[in-house]
C-alpha cells in the first residue's frame, strides 16, 4: 500500500491480525528482509512492514537524514491510525526506532533494537573504511548519511520509557562496546549478543529472533 505523507510517498504492507508492531529495515534494503520472520509474527500481530524513503517502493528524498525518516514513521502511526505499535529496527532502522521512542514516546509500546548505533564512531574501523569506499564510488546520500549520523547522546537514550530489547551479533559491523552503551544507557533494556552472528545474519533472511521476539512482545 501506498500513502502520501507530506511530500514523501511511503510503501507498507499490512498482515496479521493483533496488536501493532512495525517493523523497520536497513540502509539500501526494504521490507522483504523480513521474509523468514514474518510467518512467526502474523498470528500474533498486525505487522506493518515498511520500506523507507528512497529504499524498496517508496519514492526518494531530496535528502536523507534519520530524523526526517523517524519523522515519517510517526506520520504514518497517525495517518493510519495505528496506535500505539511496538517497533522493531533492524541497523538504521534501529536509529530511526531509537529517535522515535526519543522524540515521539507516546507512539511506542515496545522497542526491539538489532545492530544499530549512536554515531558513525560506534562503526568497527573497517566498517567505517567499507562505508567510505562505497561513497567513493556511489556519492549516494544515503551513503553518505551513515558517515555523518546519527547523532544520538547518553541523555537522549535516558529520554526512552518504551520497554527495549537489544540485540546485536558477536561480530557486528557494531562495535560491542556501543551495543553495550545503548543497553545500558536505556533504562531497564534487555541485551542479548548473538554467538557467531554478524551484522546481518541473525536477522535478514532469518528467523532466529523469533522466539525471542515473541517472549518480549507478549
Amino acid at each position: 500500500m501506498y500513502i502520501q505523507l507530506d511530500s514523501q510517498v511511503l510503501y507498507y504492507e499490512k498482515e496479521g491480525e493483533g496488536s501493532p508492531l512495525i517493523l523497520l529495515h536497513g540502509n539500501g534494503e526494504d521490507h522483504t528482509i523480513f521474509d523468514a520472520l514474518l510467518p512467526h509474527l502474523t498470528p500474533h500481530f498486525t505487522v506493518y512492514s515498511l520500506d523507507s524513503r528512497g529504499c524498496g517502493l517508496s519514492s526518494p528524498s531530496k535528502e536523507y537524514h534519520y530524523a526526517d525518516m523517524a519523522e515519517d514513521v510517526a506520520k504514518l502511526i497517525r495517518a493510519v491510525d495505528i496506535g500505539v505499535p511496538s517497533i522493531l529496527g533492524f541497523s538504521d532502522g534501529g536509529i530511526i526506532a531509537m529517535l522515535l521512542a526519543i522524540r515521539h514516546p507516546k507512539l511506542v509500546g515496545r522497542l526491539i533494537l538489532c545492530g544499530a548505533n549512536l554515531s558513525p564512531k560506534g562503526l568497527s574501523f573497517f566498517s567505517r573504511q567499507k562505508i567510505k569506499s562505497m561513497y567513493r564510488k556511489d556519492k549516494s546520500d544515503m551513503t553518505k548519511m551513515m558517515l555523518r549520523e546519527p547523532d544520538i547522546s547518553e541523555a537522549d537514550l535516558r529520554r526512552i520509557s518504551a520497554k527495549t530489547f537489544v540485540f546485536a551479533g558477536e561480530k557486528d559491523m557494531i562495535k560491542e562496546a556501543e551495543t553495550k552503551k545503548i543497553a545500558s544507557g536505556i533504562p531497564d533494556a534487555t541485551l542479548k549478543i548473538i554467538p557467531g552472528a554478524d551484522h546481518m545474519s541473525y536477522i535478514v533472511h532469518n528467523d532466529m529472533l523469533a522466539n525471542d521476539i515473541l517472549k518480549f512482545l507478549a
